[in-house]
């Protein structure tokens, strides 16, 4: 997929959406121990979704998740029986694209986030969405498993930017036998980007993604970032995250100007069996008329909620409480992937 050969057009998350894809939790995934807990956080997100758009959702047991769902719209729900080690969809599920117009599923390779976790089931997920007929006819399946690469770690402002961090795409055991110049090449090529901005700052602690960019800054419109700023100096983020301010500080858009930058508060610290969770105001998930932000149980939920209102003006902002998420280092955006209208 040459960008002088095929017009490419990488679509940002506000785009009007069809479908959002969810995998749903069972006794063979790590939530086997916290089910109770943690089904409701999906429930709730589901409900979300279908009140404005389709919702696909990969499951062991169709039948469980309409216990748990209950009374509820289900023509807007489509069900796909496959074998999951996981719930993490925005990095095992299919990355979006329009090459000449024709929707394009890429089915990149997830390892576990460098072999750090079992992903031979996930890994499999979309080939075999695709091959269950859940897609549009017209959607074309690409396999692109010569590449390590996960949704939750590049962000587009669907105009050719792509924002990004280095300390996950040249992190061990991904792709670690490219170089940065190498890696940008292969982005500009299969995703048509006029440019990478590359974050070299920044991280959350109890984060196994290696700083996925969706924990950390994400593009609310072509001039607008919304990122996580933390002001307190004796919080081990302090320093990462104000270097990181600096540089998004120091970005351009494709117009020249400096972005507008949104600063989500540093979500109160979170524990878990002694270790500090990577809760992040920053996941946040736009589906069609809404945003979808993670709430921790906390004060500084509403101030997040009222900055990202000042990025959505024409959204609604809706809360979820997903700190049963973070207990396995994730939240409300990783455990989702939006498909654009046309896909379904």
């Amino acid at each position: 997929m040459e960008p002088s050969f095929f017009s490419i057009h990488f679509p940002a998350e506000w785009t009007s959406q069809a479908a959002v894809l969810l995998t749903w939790p069972h006794s063979d995934t790590d939530w086997k121990r916290r089910l109770e807990e943690v089904i409701p956080c999906f429930v709730s997100v589901a409900k979300e979704i279908i009140k404005r758009e389709k919702l696909i959702i990969v499951c062991r047991s169709a039948e469980e998740v309409k216990q748990a769902l209950g009374d509820t719209d289900y023509s807007r729900i489509l069900f796909r029986e496959i074998l999951s080690n996981d719930t993490w969809a925005r990095d095992h599920g299919p990355i979006s694209i329009f090459v000449n117009g024709v929707p394009y599923l890429l089915d990149f390779t997830f390892n576990g986030w460098g072999l750090k976790f079992p992903a031979n089931y996930d890994n499999q997920i979309t080939r075999q969405l695709y091959e269950s007929q859940v897609f549009s006819p017209k959607t074309v399946y690409q396999s692109m498993l010569h590449m390590v690469l996960e949704g939750g770690s590049i962000e587009t402002d669907g105009e050719g930017t792509i924002l990004t961090t280095e300390r996950c795409l040249l992190s061990v055991n991904r792709n670690d036998y490219k170089s940065r110049d190498e890696i940008a090449d292969y982005l500009s090529m299969i995703f048509g980007a006029k440019r990478i901005l590359w974050l070299n700052h920044g991280y959350l602690a109890g984060d196994d993604t290696d700083s996925h960019i969706d924990t950390l800054a994400r593009f609310c419109n072509p001039e607008t970032i919304a990122y996580v700023q933390c002001t307190d100096p004796n919080d081990e983020h302090f320093e990462e995250l104000s270097r990181m301010e600096d540089e998004l500080r120091k970005f351009k858009t494709l117009d020249g100007e400096p972005y507008r930058l949104i600063p989500l508060p540093m979500a109160e610290p979170v524990y878990y069996e002694g270790e500090r969770l990577p809760a992040t105001y920053a996941n946040f998930l736009i589906i069609n008329g809404a945003v979808l932000l993670p709430f921790y149980n906390s004060p500084l939920d509403e101030i997040a909620k009222q900055r990202l209102q000042e990025a959505f003006p024409d959204r609604e902002i809706v809360g979820i409480d997903c700190r049963p998420l973070i207990e396995q280092h994730g939240s409300l955006h990783c455990i989702t992937m939006q498909l654009p209208a046309g896909f379904v």
